[in-house]
């Protein structure tokens, strides 16, 4: 008998994640983090979950959404984005605030992306477990047994400001023989094999010299550095000329697609992007410039599972490499990358991963990497289970927070080391 999958009910239960005081161009995480999960509840009694960023403009779009789903079926895909198409927006609400790593004002077609991929991922995971297939049997089937992530390496302080958050024993990393330890138990503890430096966080001549202990220390591992486009042009191309012969590539050294094409035409470093090319109307420009020559594509952003094979197929076409990015995420939206990452042929390069950063999660258990690598799951769904007890705890968090972590505000938490603090305007150098 054909299981119902008719959804009866949508539940969202926003949460607060420890998170470590990871530094970047902007100032420093805040103690914890804004995680949305979605839960979509079939007539047949299946519940599919799915995760997204939890930030008070996130559960703007997601309630009304969230509403409007009872009495559709978890299949119709299509019918998903365009009931999200005709969510109001509140503009005011909506801000130029960041999703998580300085990509300037996110338009309303950007945010509700963000919210749709959480339930587009539900729909999926429950269509899986009716069908007793695994989400990759849903989108083609995999074509790996394993995907492979990146080590992601930042400058960070022992501990947050005043005592706030959790603690944890990394300890710091503010110069190149710190991230070079933190590189060293990376490798250690999950077997990664090439990493990334967020940058933008020091001068440009130290983070070259961290990059440049990580080559010594690691000399056969792909490097990448992000400075979250801190620098300008000229100083893109000085930093990409001094390491070109140890970076893998470099991401986003400055801002906009302009810029980016001017980089990497008077360099031979590939330039990577997920802040330039987030949305497929970006694309044209980009690729006809030469602006990037990796696409870091990231689920939320594009809409979903279904929309990152698009992206892959488009970047096949032209040529252009493709790995994933990431942020603060929890094991639910972990799974629904490796997932997506299993199916397409042309994932280049490894993906980003923050998860190893993360002590905290809602799973049963905590996903495991083995040699730098994530085994593909083949039971039904994401093939996960989420721990009811630790999902109310975290959401207890949330409900208990007096509204200073339900948006991300980077600026603010360095506030509290140093008063005086400005978020900086791009480029720093």
């Amino acid at each position: 008998m054909t299981a119902d999958l008719t959804i009866t009910d949508v539940r969202l239960t926003p949460v607060l994640v420890s998170d470590p005081p990871l530094l970047n161009t902007q100032g420093v995480h805040q103690p914890y983090a804004a995680r949305l999960i979605v839960e979509i509840v079939t007539a047949g009694g299946i519940t599919g979950f799915g995760e997204t960023y939890g930030d008070t403009k996130y559960l703007d779009l997601a309630r009304p959404l969230a509403e409007a789903l009872p009495g559709r079926q978890v299949t119709d895909l299509n019918g998903l984005f365009a009931l999200a198409a005709t969510v109001e927006v509140d503009a005011a609400r909506m801000g130029s605030a960041d999703v998580g790593g300085q990509r300037g004002v996110q338009t309303a077609d950007k945010l509700r992306l963000s919210v749709v991929s959480a339930f587009e991922v539900a729909c999926l995971d429950a269509l899986g477990k009716a069908r007793e297939l695994p989400v990759h049997a849903l989108l083609g089937h995999k074509v790996r047994d394993r995907v492979e992530y990146s080590a992601y390496l930042f400058h960070r302080w022992e501990q947050h400001p005043g005592g706030q958050g959790e603690s944890d024993d990394w300890g710091a990393a503010t110069d190149p023989a710190g991230i070079v330890a933190q590189a060293r138990r990376f490798a250690r503890d999950h077997g990664f094999r090439s990493f990334k430096l967020k940058g933008g966080v020091y001068e440009p001549a130290e983070e070259i010299a961290a990059v440049r202990a990580l080559a010594a220390a690691f000399p056969d591992a792909p490097l990448r550095l992000d400075p979250n486009g801190a620098w300008s042009v000229p100083t893109s191309i000085e930093v990409a000329e001094e390491l070109r012969d140890v970076l893998q590539y470099l991401e986003d050294p400055t801002t906009g697609t302009p810029g980016m094409a001017e980089v990497a035409s008077r360099t031979g470093v590939p330039l990577a992007t997920n802040m330039c090319v987030t949305t497929f109307p970006e694309i044209p420009e980009a690729f006809a410039t030469g602006a990037v020559q990796v696409v870091l594509s990231d689920h939320h952003y594009w809409g979903g599972l279904g929309r990152t094979r698009e992206l892959a197929a488009v970047c096949r076409t032209f040529g252009v490499g493709l790995s994933m990015h990431s942020n603060t995420h929890l094991g639910i939206s972990l799974a629904a990358m490796t997932h997506v990452a299993a199916t397409v042929p042309n994932l280049d390069y490894a993906c980003d991963s923050h998860y190893p950063w993360q002590s905290e999660d809602v799973l049963t258990g905590r996903l495991t990497f083995r040699d730098g690598c994530l085994d593909v799951s083949d039971a039904p769904g994401l093939g996960i289970e989420v721990d009811r007890d630790r999902l109310a705890v975290l959401h207890r968090r949330w409900l208990d927070d007096d509204g200073t972590m339900r948006d991300r505000d980077d600026a603010a938490a360095m506030r509290r080391a140093d008063p005086g603090w400005v978020a900086p305007s791009v480029p720093r150098w």
